[in-house]
């Protein structure tokens, strides 16, 4: 079949066989682009169309190796790339206007050529993404084309935010590189633009820092998982587990191989490290990092867990320290994310170490010892040239201004903190977390956390809320953020974001031009698209 299919394409190269492929009747891309002017005729882009580059940027093969990345399917090869000093005819021009933003472009499909024009080479690689939603979808059915017809048209297109974000939680259950490598892609393909990959958690440690090895060795790897849902502190002989080792973790080669696949699609990515709660993976590892010292086992249910770092100890700042010394140098990502949230104060309100400490620093609270911990480490954090974010339950306290609020539990906690002059990441609960329902009928869903949170829902986000134009100005972003303590593979990861990321997408970078009667009719549009590259989604939306 494979040399069928290679025997097919070079038909098609030297003899001008196979198929010509209409251009779909209608334009429908999603994000929303900015501005859409329609026009008459077709561009045939053919596998002997070529790509002129008539800037110099050392991001551009990310743009040329994109655009063969849509085009595999289609021809079973990319296009070849030259050097111009003007358009070339019958050609895909890429092509800079130093006048535009680094991430905006200017799609121009006309009947002797395309040109892409574009503040950057990341406004070229979002103008390809445009792109590929242009391809008439019957290309992908048949293995032996000649052309795929491009409508003519004019898209004018830049994201409203900067920060457009999804999260994977791989602590509660594992992916490998292929499949983080796999959510980038979906990433890429909405146009979103930071990876927030959440790495350690009280159900396994998933990094590799080599100063402390027994992260991984002891850390990484549960005895046994609960089955079913969790019933939120209550185990009794009730509750069923599976009775298997699960684990894993990523090398740090294999850190920086996502870092690098990331950054070749523009996606920055940003590691959580938990401090000070969700901590029993790593106290599982190093006992010394609790209050009492005890042995503990890494967590095999999913709730809240009392057992945190200990806040009294200097050892416990000399670990995390340690630990941020090696994730700075894997992740050149500006910001690192601390975690923050969840961090009960019952060890605390007993250790003698943690009270010491609270006297020594004049703390009135247990509940102050975050703040306390949590400056600590920014400072540290500051020093090596990176800026911190953590959750919302940081403003708990006296926060300093300079760290950076992702706002969970509703929008409450980014509301205030854009008020008071730190910068926010809208991610609330309400519209954000894809790993709840998507339907009120469960009975035929995968089991999932709870919840119910529909297309629509994720589609109203409003990341301005309450806020005066100058507050907005400390809103960067928002983010999708999908938990996987009832996910446990990638094709049932795929069913809970999609088409959900897309309407996640749609808010951060058509913000000012939402509509979502529009979006339902386009991401019918993109559905097919799904199709086409196999992807696994929810069809709720489209009434199935």
């Amino acid at each position: 079949m494979k040399n069928l299919f290679l025997l097919f394409a070079l038909c098609s190269t030297l003899s001008g066989c196979g198929k010509v492929i209409p251009a779909d009747t209608e334009i429908a891309v999603v994000p929303k682009p900015e501005r859409v002017t329609e026009g008459q005729g077709v561009f045939p882009l053919t596998v002997s169309t070529r790509v002129a580059l008539l800037f110099d940027d050392e991001r551009l093969p990310y743009v040329t190796a994109a655009l063969d990345e849509v085009l595999m399917p289609v021809f079973g090869r990319g296009l070849e790339t030259l050097e111009a000093d003007i358009p070339v005819a019958e050609a895909v021009n890429i092509v800079r206007d130093e006048a535009m933003p680094a991430d905006a472009y200017r799609l121009e499909v006309a009947p002797g050529r395309v040109d892409i024009v574009a503040g950057g080479a990341q406004g070229a690689f979002y103008a390809v993404q445009t792109l590929r939603q242009l391809i008439p979808v019957a290309a992908y059915d048949v293995t032996n084309v000649r052309a795929v017809e491009l409508p003519v048209v004019t898209i004018e297109d830049k994201p409203c935010l900067g920060y457009r974000g999804m999260m994977l939680d791989v602590c509660r259950h594992f992916f490998t590189v292929d499949e983080v490598k796999e959510a980038i892609d979906l990433m890429a393909m909405h146009k979103l633009d930071v990876f927030h990959w959440h790495l350690t958690d009280d159900q396994g440690w998933r990094i590799e820092i080599k100063k402390y090895p027994k992260l991984t060795e002891v850390g990484s790897v549960r005895k046994r998982t609960l089955i079913g849902r969790d019933p939120g502190g209550e185990y009794d002989e009730n509750c069923k587990y599976d009775e298997t080792p699960y684990g894993g973790f990523y090398t740090q080669d294999e850190i920086r191989d996502v870092v690098d696949y990331a950054a070749k699609r523009f996606i920055t990515v940003i590691p959580e490290v938990e401090f000070p709660g969700h901590a029993v993976g790593a106290l599982a590892s190093y006992p010394w990092l609790g209050c009492t010292g005890e042995q503990y086992e890494v967590r095999q249910t999913w709730d809240i867990d009392d057992r945190v770092f200990c806040i009294g100890k200097e050892s416990t700042f000399e670990f995390i320290e340690g630990v941020l010394e090696e994730v700075v140098a894997l992740f050149p990502s500006e910001y690192i994310h601390i975690g923050g949230d969840e961090c009960p104060t019952v060890m605390w309100e007993k250790c003698p170490h943690c009270k010491a400490r609270m006297k020594a620093e004049r703390l009135k609270r247990p509940r102050q010892l975050q703040n306390y911990a949590t400056a600590r480490v920014e400072k540290f954090l500051n020093a090596h040239g990176r800026r911190l974010i953590g959750w919302d339950e940081i403003l708990e306290g006296d926060v300093t201004p300079t760290a950076t609020i992702m706002s969970w539990r509703g929008a409450k906690g980014g509301i205030k903190a854009a008020k008071q002059g730190n910068y926010v990441i809208m991610a609330p609960t309400t519209n954000c977390y894809l790993d709840y329902y998507q339907t009120r009928d469960t009975a035929g869903e995968p089991l999932s956390i709870g919840g119910y949170l529909p297309v629509e829902k994720v589609y109203a986000l409003d990341p301005y809320e309450q806020l005066t134009p100058e507050e907005q100005g400390y809103i960067l972003g928002v983010q999708a953020n999908l938990w996987t303590e009832y996910i446990a593979t990638w094709p049932h990861a795929q069913y809970m974001l999609l088409p959900r990321l897309s309407a996640l997408a749609e808010v951060g970078w058509s913000l000012d031009r939402k509509d979502y009667g529009d979006y339902l009719r386009r991401v019918r549009r993109l559905a097919k698209l799904y199709d086409a590259y196999g992807y696994n989604y929810a069809k709720h939306i489209f009434g199935e």
